[in-house]
């Protein structure tokens, strides 16, 4: 994910990025096949892979998405959760700030780019 840029903010509901194009239109070459819990509620600050609506469920590459959403963001479990933003939730709603406003879903206003990522397990 290091040197890859958000390219979706869609305030109070989630920001979105990992891919290596940019624009959301790229990804790896490759996909990965999870198995996201059927009772999962995807609440505010938990990473998920995104997906495209043409993939089956659990089917992602590297496009992830944080949700935003102060309660369940009312997606279906589709999307298998990979983490939680523990420390710097500040950073995500800043980036969400970034979004055109309530109702909008695109690119935010700035390019926001992850300089690098650290897993801790």
């Amino acid at each position: 994910f290091d040197n890859t840029q958000f390219h979706r903010v869609a305030p109070g509901f989630v920001v979105q990025g990992g891919d290596p194009s940019g624009d959301g239109s790229g990804g790896p070459g490759y996909s990965v096949t999870e198995r996201p819990p059927n009772d999962l509620s995807y609440t505010r600050g938990l990473v998920a892979m995104a997906k495209t609506g043409a993939e089956p469920p659990g089917t992602s590459g590297s496009q992830f998405f944080i949700v935003t959403s102060e309660a369940d963001a009312g997606l279906p479990p589709d999307f298998a959760l990979v983490g939680e933003v523990t420390e710097g939730l500040d950073t995500v709603v800043a980036i969400e700030a970034l979004g055109a406003g309530p109702g909008s879903d695109g690119p935010p206003s700035q390019p926001v780019v992850v300089n690098s990522t650290m897993v801790e397990g």
